[in-house]
């Protein structure tokens, strides 16, 4: 896998910019199949900065309904949380 593979987007949440703010840490949806290594070396090729740490959780698919009687789910998807080194930033813009 390269690093466009494995790092999908960069989420923008209100908990996200409070994060990124106050502790320089960027919320990433990645590859399920990657892992902390892969995410790093991703994430450091890609936006051109120093990772600190990775922590990572793998989010459930919710279930939803939309117009029918039958219900589906969302999609699941890996969430990693980049703390980056101080003054590092990933400019979104």
């Amino acid at each position: 896998m390269n690093s466009f593979d494995i790092i999908k987007t960069v989420r923008v949440t209100e908990k996200g910019t409070r994060q990124s703010s106050d502790y320089n840490q960027y919320t990433v949806v990645a590859d399920p199949r990657a892992n902390k290594i892969q995410i790093r070396k991703a994430v450091q090729e890609l936006f051109n900065v120093k990772v600190v740490r990775v922590n990572t959780s793998n989010v459930r698919g919710k279930p939803r309904r939309a117009r029918q009687t039958s219900a589906g789910t969302t999609n699941a998807w890996k969430k990693a949380i980049v703390t980056l080194k101080e003054g590092d930033k990933i400019v979104l813009a």
